[in-house]
């Protein structure tokens, strides 16, 4: 007879203590994130099925999605993040995103471990930004004014990551449509120390033209950003947001993507340019075909790197924080949260196969 199991046990960890695990560790981050994405590219031992968006027709403008994802190996681990959109909550001083991840046992299935998923979210969405910039960054001359087109958490996660793993500006620009969102981000950039001029632009049109580094970090639900000229300088272009330029600037850049089928769904800019050409030829490549040589950036035209964010990179950031908790001593059990662990419960009569119940 088989050995019996282990009782499963199930965690959970707090933002805060996400918040420590992964502070100051831009570097680390960044490499963890990097063999992640690297591993799913390769196509082995990954699985990373398309988001599920729940759609609330009576709150048009909120939506929340789920993420599944799975990696074999060394990390061993299946998960899913569950992160709400719902941008009414900026007016009420509440971030726009909350939620969870949940890990799951790689041999068992049981899940062992719940943890704030917004900065996970917000984390793994920003090293792979940095990573991005430092390879795309190599085909022109590294960028020295960055604009920020969105003030928000996902803004001040890239900044800190840029910055964390050795960028520097002359100077940072911001526009938002929020006053209040340009001022806290501006607040943020003195606080932490930032380098070089701060200016916060009146409109779109202008930081785009007085940034060489474009980020975009919207809640945009649809294309807003609709004039070509407007890049004819030619920035590196952070799209972060995924739907705020118009498909027209799309067909008109390089473009880089992190994945070629999640980035072509769920009218993203990308996807409509695609509906726009007919074909996939505006795509340059994947950001993994930049590492690894198999693509050159042309200079003459904005580069444009649009990640739609894979839920194998939450997975693997949050095994990370579980695994560091652990050895930290400082993780939470919930005593007795699986409490039929038994397939037969003491005392229960066993049926056999055809026995009536009664």
């Amino acid at each position: 007879m088989a050995e019996p199991a282990s009782t499963p046990t199930f965690a959970v960890i707090s933002g805060a203590q996400v918040q420590r695990v992964l502070a100051g560790r831009e570097d680390q981050v960044v490499e963890v994130i990097d063999d992640a994405y690297r591993l799913h590219c390769f196509g082995s031992g990954t699985e990373n099925p398309r988001s599920c968006f729940l759609r609330l027709p009576d709150r048009p403008s909120c939506r929340i999605t789920a993420l599944p994802a799975s990696i074999g190996g060394q990390v061993g681990v299946d998960g899913v993040k569950w992160i709400s959109s719902f941008p009414g909550n900026v007016a009420a001083g509440l971030p726009r995103a909350s939620g969870v991840l949940i890990l799951n046992d790689h041999d068992t299935g049981y899940p062992f471990a719940c943890m704030e998923g917004s900065i996970i979210s917000a984390t793994r969405t920003a090293a792979l930004a940095a990573l991005a910039a430092d390879w795309l960054g190599c085909a022109r001359p590294r960028p020295t004014r960055v604009g920020f087109f969105g003030a928000g958490l996902i803004a001040r996660y890239i900044h800190t990551y840029l910055v964390g793993t050795g960028w520097s500006f002359d100077e940072t620009g911001v526009y938002d449509l929020a006053p209040d969102s340009v001022a806290g981000f501006r607040g943020y950039l003195e606080r932490s120390g930032a380098a070089g001029r701060i200016t916060a632009y009146p409109d779109a049109e202008t930081v785009i033209r007085a940034s060489d580094l474009v980020v975009f970090a919207t809640n945009a639900g649809r294309p807003h950003v609709r004039d070509l000229s407007w890049f004819e300088h030619n920035p590196l272009v952070l799209h972060m947001s995924l739907r705020d330029l118009a498909p027209e600037i799309v067909l008109a850049s390089v473009n880089i993507v992190d994945d070629v089928e999640h980035c072509l769904t769920a009218d993203t800019s990308m996807s409509l340019a695609e509906r726009l050409a007919g074909n996939r030829d505006f795509l340059h490549g994947t950001l993994d075909d930049v590492m690894d040589g198999r693509v050159s950036l042309p200079v003459d035209r904005p580069l444009v790197f649009s990640p739609f964010g894979l839920g194998v990179l939450d997975v693997v950031l949050g095994k990370h924080v579980y695994d560091e908790v652990v050895r930290s001593g400082e993780l939470h059990v919930v005593d007795d949260f699986f409490h039929e662990v038994q397939r037969y419960a003491s005392g229960d009569r066993v049926l056999h196969p055809g026995c009536p119940t009664s």
